[in-house]
Order: C-alpha cells, then sequence, then structure tokens
C-alpha cells in the first residue's frame, strides 16, 4: 500500500513551525511496509484542501491528514473530508464525555466548537487522543483510506504509535520485517546512482535510502507470510547491495555505530589503539570514548596541537617538520608511530591538517592527513573534505575509524 501525507496548517506555508509530523510518520510508515511517495502542505483553506485531496486519490491508495481537528475557526480538515466524500459527521461518545468531564474540572462552559472535537466522519472507525482532546479518524471508501490525525506533535506521535500504526500493521496479514544497512565513505547520491538497477527494480522487499551525520544509510523492508521468509528476502537484497558498497559498508543494525563497530573489532581481536590528534584535538579518541567497554583496548592517547607538542608528547622530530611541514605525510606517519610506541599499542591513528578557515603552509581548509601505524607498517593518506571547521573535524575522524576498520578486516 502506498500512502500520502497531507499537512493542514497555514502556519507551515510561512515558515512559524516545522512540519516534523511528515517526518516521524514517514519513518513509522516505513517500518510497517508502507510506502509514501507523496507529501503536500496545504493552509487552513477549505477549496485547497478538497483539491489536495483530490489530487492525492488519483494517485495513492492512503490520504493521512495530518492537523486542522481542534476548535478554532480554521480547524476544518475532518468537516472538509465529510463534505469531499458525502458523508456526515458523527459524534464519539467516550471523547464527548472526556470533554465534559475536562469542563467540569476546569469550570468552564462546553462551548459548540469545543464538541466538535468528538466529531468524526460517519462510518469512520475512530482513533483515540491518548494525551489530547481532538478524536482522530480511519475510513476506507472505494479504493481509498482515509485517516485524520491532529496537528500538535504530541497528540500527533501518542495515536501514530499507539492507534494507528498497530492497526495499519494487524489488518495486514503478511509479517513485515526490516533491516537496516550503514554506510560511510560515498555520498548519498552516489551511493544510490551505483546501485540505482536495484532501487528501480524495487517491489519487495522495498530500500530507502537517507543520509545523517555524514553516513548514508539503507532501510530494507520485506513483507512476507513467515519471519523466516521476509529474511531471506532481506539477506538476498543485501548480498546484492554489499556487492555494489562493500568497501563503504560498516554493519547493520538501527543503533549501530561506526566506533562501536571498530571497538567491537579491537575487542575481538584482542588489539589496542592509541591516537595522536592535531587539527581534531582530542575527537576522535572522546569518540571512541562514547563507546562502552572501550577502556580494553584504548589505554589513552594524546592531543599535539602545536608542533612543539608533537614533538615532545611522541617524538616527531623537529627536522620532519622543518622538512616537510606540519601538514604532511611525513608528519602524520611520525605521530602514528610515535604514538604506538609511547603507549605500547598495536595500532596508533594520527590526525595532522587545516581544520580552516585560515590556510595553512600553503594547504586550504579541509586539507586532511590520516596515519595509522599497525602491525603490517605504517601509511599516510590525504584528504579533501568539505564543510566547515566542526564538519571537517568530524568527517576526519569516521575516515579513520573506516581506514582502521579496513586494516582489522584485512588482517
Amino acid at each position: 500500500m502506498d500512502a500520502e501525507l497531507i499537512a493542514v496548517g497555514t502556519e507551515m506555508l510561512l515558515g512559524d513551525i516545522v512540519n516534523t509530523n511528515a517526518a516521524y510518520l514517514a519513518r513509522g510508515l516505513s517500518q510497517i511496509g508502507v510506502t509514501s511517495h507523496y507529501q503536500q502542505v496545504v493552509g487552513d483553506n477549505p477549496q485547497r484542501l478538497d483539491e489536495a485531496i483530490s489530487v492525492a486519490e488519483a494517485r495513492s491508495e492512503m490520504i493521512i491528514l495530518m492537523g486542522g481537528l481542534g476548535p478554532t475557526k480554521d480547524d476544518l480538515t475532518k468537516q472538509v473530508l465529510a463534505a469531499h466524500l458525502g458523508l456526515k459527521l458523527a459524534e464519539d461518545a467516550a471523547h464527548r464525555q472526556k470533554l465534559e468531564d475536562l469542563a467540569h474540572q476546569r469550570e468552564h462552559e462546553l462551548t459548540p466548537n469545543n464538541l466538535a472535537q468528538a466529531l468524526y466522519p460517519e462510518g469512520a472507525t475512530t482513533l483515540t487522543n491518548h494525551v489530547g482532546l481532538a478524536v482522530g479518524a480511519l475510513l476506507s471508501q472505494g479504493a481509498h483510506q482515509y485517516v485524520l490525525l491532529p496537528g500538535p506533535p504530541r497528540e500527533f506521535t501518542a495515536m501514530v504509535d499507539r492507534e494507528l500504526l498497530p492497526r495499519l500493521a494487524s489488518s495486514d496479514s503478511q509479517v513485515i520485517v526490516s533491516r537496516t544497512l550503514r554506510f560511510f565513505g560515498l555520498g548519498e547520491s552516489a551511493l544510490v546512482t551505483a546501485i540505482g538497477p536495484i532501487i528501480d527494480a524495487q517491489v519487495n522487499p522495498t530500500v530507502a535510502p537517507y543520509i545523517k551525520d555524514y553516513e548514508v544509510t539503507l532501510r530494507m523492508t520485506a513483507r512476507a507470510k513467515s519471519q523466516e521468509s521476509a529474511k531471506k528476502l532481506l539477506d538476498n537484497l543485501q548480498e546484492q547491495i554489499l556487492k555494489v558498497l562493500a568497501p563503504y559498508y560498516y554493519g547493520a543494525g538501527e543503533e549501530r555505530t561506526l566506533a562501536g563497530t571498530v571497538v567491537a573489532k579491537l575487542v575481538a581481536k584482542k588489539l589496542s589503539i592509541t591516537a595522536a590528534e592535531s587539527l581534531t584535538a582530542g575527537l576522535f579518541q572522546a569518540t571512541l570514548g562514547s563507546v562502552p567497554g572501550v577502556s580494553a583496548v584504548f589505554p589513552g592517547g594524546f592531543v599535539t596541537y602545536a608542533p612543539e607538542a608533537k614533538r615532545q608528547l611522541v617524538g616527531v622530530p623537529a627536522a620532519t617538520i622543518a622538512a616537510h611541514g606540519v601538514v604532511s605525510a611525513e608528519t602524520a606517519r611520525a605521530m602514528a608511530i610515535g604514538a604506538a610506541q609511547t603507549l605500547g599499542t598495536d595500532y596508533a591513528i594520527s590526525f595532522t591538517g587545516v581544520a580552516g578557515p585560515d590556510s595553512l603552509e600553503g594547504n586550504p581548509a579541509g586539507t586532511v592527513w590520516i596515519g595509522l601505524a599497525g602491525p603490517s607498517g605504517v601509511q599516510a593518506s590525504e584528504y579533501h573534505l568539505g564543510g566547515g571547521r566542526n564538519e571537517i573535524r568530524v568527517r576526519s575522524v569516521k575516515t579513520a575509524l573506516m581506514m582502521l576498520l579496513h586494516e582489522l578486516q584485512a588482517d
């Protein structure tokens, strides 16, 4: 089934609020195998809302209307939908009682506009509002399903999680299984292009990419009659994807992180790691430190921001810096070797470069050298990373983690 999301509210068109509801619901729908190809935002205008519903009906099976269920004059979503479908509005007794109880508690008069929050299109299944007052609804008519959801995020998320998604999931006799694959080192557009034929051919399972924190995630979702059958579908799709993207893949799972994956590998192999950081100023070590159990493999490290610190803390020869500069392969290699020797670790990562915004030694911002010393020797790789100062630092750390992961996988 495919769904179209229509957010109702002039305030979103004016930029006064951000439409976070659509993103939240789209994620939830994808987890139960409901695709969402289109989204609309329409103001509090009956004619334009009616037109938006007609547009959605021409291309989508399920139309989900978000917002406009409250007591004010511009809350007209349920009225417009009912008129569009030729239905009257009915009153939900439980929600009316809730309104009456609240009015009594607050010693307020229950006005007709407040009572409107208990109305829903006749023939619909009501969706309980667990934290607010406006009733939601789920309605089937002809080839379409229609959903009414409140706009305030607190009410919206509760109704989505406790009412809508469980009903949609239970209405399908098939099981739905999702799996998340995580990648780093390739941009979203390049990744999507690389697996374009797979995405174009998707039916079941489906695959959806999204980017966050400089990583690309692929969410695969399969429908089948059993968990085992769905898992086999996902296994086959994952195999196809990794034939193309294996160099950028670091693991599966919603909670998986690149740092956690690297630390787990080090622990499993009983290998230790340290670091000497210049432009990243300790961010690599802080990232490792966020992983529980890292103390088993990480005794500590060095922040060697100034040339003198590189010499004093990890023994980089002054002649190396004088001859090649701070931003160089030679300095990166010397930093990694010195850090590993000083703490006696199996591996050491080093960072030197230009975080910006100014250039250094003729090198523009984003020039980064990462050194890696290990049992197989020492190497240094140059990168040119885009973004602001902190973006360059974060991307440098993730690049180094991926570099180390490849080294550990090769052993």
